[in-house]
């Protein structure tokens, strides 16, 4: 069975998200997780929770952020709260909030996601020997790779098949650090929409913000891999993850309920090249005009990746 993650912005989205199809919703709060679309409180998160399971429906929390000492200090409080509210599965990257997790018994079963570093089965089986249910791949790893992996490892793969992806994080405040160097009092969060071009490629656009876990920047273009849904499916990566932090709204809810439609017509074989095209156009229409799509390394050969 298919399986498609979908961030949230608010509880409204969320339940929108859940009604078109969406199986898990993927939320969290700022502190403990990495670029999200929108930062939930204690008591949003539970809302959220309770709806999802009423509904038959599942929410995975983000607490994926690389904890310094001062945050991990509040790792312990944050589980236990996550312990009262029972998430279907926490998403961990920081390998001593994973310690945390064995050491304290916490009964809170997670997902690893190191980001760009989760390239292989070896490593990702590595970890499902010390508990881990689900390993997120790298968005760098070529289909010709994935196929290989999909033979080997033992625990399900999550795959990004819409959405931004960072290709660069930093603790370092580098945006507040220009502006104050340049003497401009500007906005660095997201909602501010800046971005970098290179100095010969003035159309290339990587959005850049920063938030208290340092500056994110991120790919020219946005990922949608509608066109290669069959062939993930048939290999047997069948976990799809779609990410609106630029896609906000109502406009994220219509890409979602495609996803969703299209896995339904996957399971059902009713699925097409066609079909793909016709939808590959629908989702365009609500993707951000400022933002590209295309299919990141997917169809690259491994050779050519150094």
């Amino acid at each position: 069975m298919i399986e498609i993650i979908a961030t949230a912005e608010s509880i409204d989205q969320a339940k929108a998200l859940l009604n078109v199809g969406i199986d898990t919703l993927y939320i969290g709060e700022e502190e403990f997780g990495l670029r999200l679309p929108a930062s939930f409180s204690r008591v949003e998160q539970k809302e959220v929770i309770e709806y999802a399971h009423q509904h038959g429906k599942k929410v995975n929390i983000a607490l994926n952020a690389i904890m310094h000492p001062d945050k991990m200090k509040q790792v312990p409080e944050y589980l236990d709260f996550l312990v009262e509210c029972q998430p279907d599965r926490i998403v961990v990257g920081d390998t001593g909030v994973i310690q945390v997790l064995r050491k304290g018994n916490y009964p809170l079963p997670f997902i690893y996601d190191a980001e760009i570093l989760v390239t292989n089965a070896r490593q990702i089986n590595f970890w499902q020997k010390k508990g881990a249910v689900g390993a997120l791949l790298a968005r760098e790893v070529p289909f010709e790779e994935m196929k290989v992996l999909a033979q080997q490892v033992n625990i399900p793969v999550e795959v990004l098949v819409y959405g931004a992806t960072c290709i660069h994080q930093s603790k370092r405040p580098l945006l507040k650090n220009y502006f104050k160097y340049t003497e401009q009092d500007e906005a660095i969060d997201r909602k501010r929409g800046l971005f970098l071009s290179e100095p010969k490629k003035e159309d290339t656009h990587y959005s850049i913000y920063e938030d208290q876990h340092g500056t994110h920047i991120f790919a020219d273009n946005d990922l949608n891999l509608i066109n290669e849904l069959s062939e993930l499916y048939t290999q047997g990566f069948t976990t799809w993850k779609l990410d609106g932090l630029f896609t906000p709204g109502e406009a994220f809810v219509k890409v979602a309920q495609l996803f969703a439609a299209a896995k339904e017509a996957l399971e059902g074989g009713n699925w097409s090249e066609e079909q793909a095209k016709l939808v590959e156009e629908t989702i365009q229409q609500f993707h951000p005009a400022e933002r590209g799509l295309d299919t990141g390394f997917y169809h690259l050969d491994p050779e050519a990746i150094k």
